[in-house]
C-alpha cells in the first residue's frame, strides 16, 4: 500500500485489500508496518504520539471483525499506546475466528537518518513469539528485526512455519542512484538467508510511495516478496505500484528441504555461548 496522511482512510484501504485477498483465496493476510499513517518516524515531533492507539483499539477491533467474517488469519501492525509515555511498534496476530492470539512488540529498534524510531518506540518485552493460527504456525517480526539471524532462528526453533515481516523500508533519494540497488539486494538477500538457514517460508510486506518533502523524504521501495524454505523467491511485488500477492506455502516443502539440508540437526548448541556477548574480545 501507499499511505495517505489520514489514518481512517488508510484503515479503510487496508480493510478493502484484506477483503480482496480473501476473495482470491488467501488464508493468512499481512499488512505492512505502521500502515495507518505515513511513516512518521522521519522526524521527531511529540504531537505524533497522538497517532498511537491501544489494544483493544480501532485497528485490532476492525481486523478481528474482518477475520471472523472472512475466516482468515490477519497479521496487523499498529503504533501501540501501552500507557502514557510507553509506546511500541506492535504486530497483532488474529486467528480466523476473530480471536486476538497475542501481540509481538518489535524487539530491534533502529535509529538512522529519517528512521528515528528510538524516539517513539520502547523495545519489545515479549520475546520472539509464535502463534498457532487455523492455517499455520506463524511468527510475526517487524522490519528492522529482519536483519537479525537470531530473531529468525529463535522463531524457527519455536516451530514457526512462516516468518512474516511487516516492513517500511525505502531509499533516501540522494542515495538511490549510487547505493539503491545494493541496499535493496541486501534486504532481499538477508531474508532469503533466514529462509534457507531455518527451512521456513519468509514473507516481507513493504509499503510503496514517496513520503515527505522532496529534499528530506523517503521513497519506499515496495518489492514485497515470499521466499520458500530454500530461499527461492516464489512471488515478488512491484517497486512502485500497490499490489496484493497471493502465494501458496506448502508445509510439505519445509519437510522436504530440512530432510536434505538438515541445518537444525547439525547445530553445535554446546559451542554457541559467546553469542550472548555484545562482542568477543
Amino acid at each position: 500500500m501507499a499511505c495517505s496522511k489520514d489514518p481512517a482512510e488508510n484503515l479503510a484501504k487496508a480493510e478493502w485489500r484484506i477483503r480482496e485477498a480473501a476473495a482470491k483465496g488467501a488464508q493468512i493476510i499481512s499488512v505492512q508496518e505502521l500502515f495507518r499513517s505515513q511513516y512518521f518516524c522521519r522526524e521527531e515531533r511529540a504531537e505524533l504520539f497522538d497517532l498511537a492507539e491501544p489494544v483493544p483499539g480501532p485497528t485490532s477491533e476492525s481486523f478481528e471483525r474482518l477475520a471472523r467474517e472472512l475466516k482468515v488469519a490477519i497479521v496487523g501492525s499498529i503504533f501501540e499506546r501501552r500507557t502514557a509515555g510507553v509506546y511500541h511498534n506492535t504486530a497483532l496476530a488474529i486467528d480466523a475466528d476473530g480471536r486476538l492470539l497475542g501481540l509481538y512488540r518489535k524487539m530491534h529498534i533502529p535509529d538512522d537518518p529519517l528512521y528515528f524510531e528510538k524516539y517513539y518506540f520502547t523495545p519489545g518485552d515479549l520475546g520472539f513469539r509464535c502463534f498457532d493460527t487455523r492455517y499455520a504456525r506463524i511468527a510475526p517480526l517487524v522490519c528492522w528485526d529482519q536483519w537479525y539471524p537470531e530473531a529468525a532462528r529463535l522463531a524457527a526453533l519455536a516451530g514457526a512455519q512462516v516468518l512474516i515481516y511487516p516492513t517500511a523500508i525505502g531509499w533516501h533519494p540522494s542515495e538511490k542512484a549510487e547505493h539503491g540497488a545494493a541496499q535493496h539486494d541486501a534486504w532481499r538477500t538477508i531474508q532469503r538467508a533466514h529462509a534457507i538457514a531455518n527451512g521456513v517460508y519468509v514473507a516481507a510486506v513493504n509499503r510503496v510511495g514517496y513520503e515527505g518533502p522532496p529534499e528530506h523524504g523517503l521513497e519506499f521501495w515496495g518489492g514485497s516478496f515470499v521466499a520458500d524454505p530454500f530461499g527461492v523467491v516464489v512471488a515478488e511485488g512491484d517497486h512502485a505500484a500497490e499490489e496484493t500477492l497471493i502465494v501458496e506455502c506448502d508445509p510439505r516443502r519445509i519437510e522436504e528441504v530440512r530432510r536434505n539440508w538438515p541445518f537444525l540437526r547439525d547445530r553445535r548448541i554446546d559451542a554457541y555461548g559467546p553469542i550472548l556477548n555484545r562482542v568477543t574480545d
